[in-house]
């Protein structure tokens, strides 16, 4: 816990809204009470209260408005400037001391946890677009790099499941293999590719979306047009290898029409699982709204 939900935040006589009220108004140096509390969506008489009591500590000045005797703004003093700068910077401390001890990937997770949350709870994952491309210099090597990290923190695969999909990177071959990456915001958020395996058999690899991206279609996208490519460079059918354990990837590949060809038990990292091989017949025409 960060403390923010006790009786004095920080340290502080003030509670977690009384110290929200003092950061709006540092930041925008002089409030009208009506923007204060719309901005905060406070009851107008707790906002009240809040800013007596903040008077009666010499933190802020209340003055009406020149343009409108009805309206009153409010702003800091130099006192209340003073004390929201020790709360920032005490603030600013205790953060570093919570994430001081985490490694860079635990920070990564901890920030893509939270832009999961923002994203639920203020629906912004419907508004969110994105962009397919093909790879451009660096990304083969984010490609196997977020496989070994990712795969680690969410399954607790290791170093061999990271070697073997740098081997699968690294035998890519523009001559006639393809790929697509998935941006969000101009940030990498998935790939996949289509890989010759034969002259009739092309194999769906390293299909890959980033945790905060997930839940705007990409996998399905993704999946989508590495089928698309396949039929159209005139491949019979589309292969590929995954695990049991990946339950969105299964869904989205039978969505795509692939159905489940053999299955062995396996393991990775001294976990059991079970390795799977899917198949796409792509001889014959695909279905109406499909890839």
């Amino acid at each position: 816990m960060i403390g923010a939900l006790q009786a004095g935040l920080l340290d502080s006589p003030y509670s977690l809204t009384e110290v929200r009220v003092l950061f709006e108004l540092a930041q925008a140096g002089r409030l009208e009470t009506g923007e204060l509390r719309a901005l905060l969506g406070l009851d107008a008489g707790y906002l009240s209260r809040i800013l007596t009591r903040f008077g009666n500590d010499g933190l802020v000045e209340r003055e009406r408005s020149e343009s409108d005797g009805r309206k009153q703004l409010v702003s800091l003093t130099p006192k209340g400037a003073e004390v929201f700068a020790a709360l920032d910077r005490r603030s600013g401390e205790e953060i570093e001391q919570l994430l001081g001890g985490l490694s860079d990937g635990d920070q990564a997770r901890l920030v893509e946890g939270m832009a999961t949350i923002r994203q639920v709870l203020d629906g912004t994952r419907e508004r969110r677009s994105y962009v397919i491309r093909p790879p451009r210099t660096g990304d083969l090597g984010w490609v196997a790099y977020r496989h070994g990290e990712l795969y680690s923190a969410e399954y607790g695969w290791g170093t061999a499941f990271e070697q073997l999909v740098a081997g699968i990177v690294a035998g890519f071959d523009p001559a006639h293999d393809t790929g697509w990456i998935a941006e969000v915001d101009g940030e990498r958020a998935g790939c996949i590719f289509c890989m010759r395996q034969d002259d009739e058999t092309a194999k769906l690899r390293l299909l890959l979306v980033e945790p905060w991206a997930r839940g705007l279609g990409i996998g399905r996208r993704l999946v989508d047009e590495c089928v698309r490519h396949a039929r159209a460079e005139g491949y019979r059918r589309i292969t590929l290898w995954t695990r049991d354990c990946l339950t969105s990837a299964r869904r989205i590949y039978r969505a795509a029409g692939f159905e489940l060809e053999s299955s062995e038990k396996g393991s990775e990292n001294g976990i059991e699982l079970v390795e799977e091989m899917w198949t796409l017949d792509l001889s014959t025409p695909p279905a109406a709204g499909s890839a």
